[in-house]
């Protein structure tokens, strides 16, 4: 249909009226709760949170594909991620949803804040529309002041989104990327989009390799060890082998 014929809300909601970007488990208030009493990490886990139970209720409003994309995330040990969305040209990363939860936008950056600037400038960086130089805002927010990339809770608050899921509930760091200001472009514009994302891509993928790798091993056996917890210190947040 294109952008002319088409509504921001078009595709937004599945068949049975679902918005999947909003669809996973809030694991962020379960945390917060436990942080504001002492209980993290001794008593309530600062990674691998567990999905609440009212959500594994038969009748819970969850989707058949959020239900299948956490049981691929939970078979598959993935550490990197993004999910690509239009209307917008900027780059998000967690927390999306705010720890006031009275608060519409409020800066709420992970332990690993660091790394996911890092993650969001590196695409955001390589994003040929972003980087343009007389290029038009999309709408009424202009944010190459920013660098191109916010912090999502900063931008607006989001409760179950997947990038907030993964980090609390796998090892994966994952990022929005908000890649046109055309969330409908015509095939013929199709190229040109290609163009200014291609190379952000390899770049984010190739991200992967960054950080520490190895194998935990046993000290005597020296066989692998499955599930090790990783701590690095001064960031409350492990990850697991």
């Amino acid at each position: 249909q294109g952008s002319e014929l088409s509504g921001w809300a078009m595709g937004r909601w599945t068949y049975e009226g679902i918005d999947l970007n909003h669809n996973f488990a809030d694991l962020n208030t379960a945390l917060w709760d436990a942080e504001d009493r002492d209980l993290v990490p001794h008593e309530f886990p600062n990674h691998y949170i567990p999905i609440p139970e009212y959500y594994t209720l038969p009748n819970a409003t969850v989707a058949p594909e959020t239900r299948a994309v956490i049981d691929w995330m939970q078979r598959f040990p993935f550490v990197l991620g993004a999910n690509l969305h239009g209307g917008e040209l900027v780059v998000t990363y967690p927390f999306d949803m705010t720890r006031s939860y009275w608060k519409a936008q409020e800066l709420t950056p992970t332990p690993d804040d660091g790394v996911f600037r890092w993650l969001a400038a590196v695409y955001a960086s390589a994003n040929g529309a972003m980087v343009s130089g007389p290029r038009r805002r999309c709408h009424h927010e202009d944010f190459s002041s920013l660098g191109n990339v916010i912090n999502g809770a900063h931008w607006h608050t989001v409760a179950g989104s997947m990038n907030d899921f993964s980090y609390l509930h796998t090892n994966c760091f994952e990022i929005t990327v908000e890649l046109s200001c055309d969330k409908f472009p015509h095939e013929s514009e199709l190229p040109t989009e290609w163009g200014n994302n291609r190379e952000a891509l390899l770049l984010f993928m190739e991200q992967v390799h960054r950080g520490i790798k190895g194998v935990v091993r046993d000290r005597d056996t020296e066989r692998g060890i499955a599930n090790a917890i990783i701590t690095v210190e001064g960031i409350n947040h492990d990850v697991r082998t």
